[in-house]
């Protein structure tokens, strides 16, 4: 018996005895380990297939999401109309049909009211305080729970950072100019911009030229001189006029379908989430890089006059946009609830912003 342990003592000592070289046994080669189970999914979009920074996100969160999964979560992306059209991302990934949708949270407004605050308020927080209050001022809890009830659980998707205020045939000399106009306009502004005698129309973006083409609308906002330039908006409206009243900073969104997401294990649930982390910063980089080179392309080579909106008509849409936020809250406890946060959010982080950035840009960037 004494010559059998020390034997076995000898090969658990240096297991090179064994035909292994030493050392195996203490490590472990984690990329010969294969997932258990590969989950195949869908992602259906409300922007054109391939469309720039838009689509491009979308496919960059399906690698992302994959590489942090090993390979477990693959995910299919499908540009608006090519499974099911633009603004049915919604209802398909609500109801289970498909697995994950990527578009703007206002577009949802006629099913959550609530849900604007998450996209963009006119005359609200830019890009770097709306991501403050949704990643730490307890923004994103509540969307959260403004999208589980329709089995949604969403995740950052990036932001544009601020717009341009649209492109119109016709110079905006001050709120009279707003009356009978056509535009396409989402979310609240198109609530303000009616109660200035307008006309708001919902236009998914693959319909937007030839709806201004046509006549269809009179003036169209989009984005920013990068998608504009690639619409080819500059063709068919003279005006460009800035700043983005309605858009101060559009926060992006993917969504996937709540039992589905809670089925999974908690390290992919993260999966979903870190992936959406580097969504967000690398889509407010993009179109700031992008918009710098499209907007001298613009003006220097496409020769597009800029316009400003006057102080007075911004004044007047800035009074129409509180009447049209009470009215859109009305009776509804969580809008209200929603809208308070947001609110207090801003009204605290605006001297902040007042005596930083503001100051930065009017006293030292010419």
């Amino acid at each position: 018996m004494k010559v059998v342990f020390f034997i076995i003592s000898i090969m658990l000592l240096f297991p090179s005895c064994l035909g292994e070289p030493p050392g195996t046994m203490l490590t472990t080669d984690t990329k010969s380990i294969a997932p258990t189970q590969v989950l195949h999914w869908k992602m259906t979009t409300t922007w054109p297939p391939n469309f720039p920074v838009l689509g491009e996100v979308a496919e960059k969160y399906a690698n992302w999401v994959r590489e942090l999964s090993n390979g477990q979560i693959s995910i299919k992306v499908y540009g608006g109309g090519e499974l099911v059209p633009p603004l049915e991302a919604f209802d398909v990934v609500s109801n289970g049909t498909i697995e994950m949708g990527c578009g703007a949270s206002y577009y949802w407004a006629g099913k959550i009211p609530a849900a604007q605050f998450f996209a963009a308020v006119p005359f609200g927080m830019n890009a770097q305080q709306l991501n403050s209050w949704l990643t730490t001022g307890g923004g994103y809890e509540l969307w959260k729970k403004t999208y589980a009830p329709f089995n949604l659980v969403p995740f950052l998707g990036g932001n544009t950072g601020v717009q341009m205020g649209g492109w119109f045939n016709k110079e905006i000399h001050d709120i009279e100019d707003f009356k009978g106009l056509k535009m396409r306009l989402p979310g609240i502004a198109g609530k303000v911009l009616e109660k200035a005698g307008g006309a708001a129309v919902l236009v998914a973006g693959s319909e937007i030229y030839t709806s201004l083409e046509r006549g269809v609308i009179d003036a169209t906002e989009w984005i920013g001189p990068y998608h504009d330039y690639k619409m080819g908006f500059h063709k068919i409206a003279k005006y460009y006029y800035t700043p983005g009243w309605h858009e101060p900073g559009s926060q992006l969104e993917f969504f996937v379908n709540k039992r589905l997401y809670d089925s999974l294990p908690k390290d992919l649930q993260a999966v979903l989430e870190a992936a959406s982390q580097k969504a967000q910063q690398w889509v407010l980089a993009e179109f700031d890089r992008q918009n710098g080179i499209y907007l001298e392309k613009l003006v220097n080579e496409e020769g597009v006059e800029l316009r400003e909106f006057s102080k007075e008509t911004l004044d007047v849409l800035r009074s129409y946009t509180e009447e049209a936020l009470q009215e859109m809250i009305g009776d509804d406890p969580l809008s209200r609830e929603v809208y308070e946060s947001y609110s207090t959010f801003q009204k605290r982080i605006t001297p902040w912003s007042r005596v930083t950035e503001k100051a930065y840009y009017n006293k030292i960037m010419n």
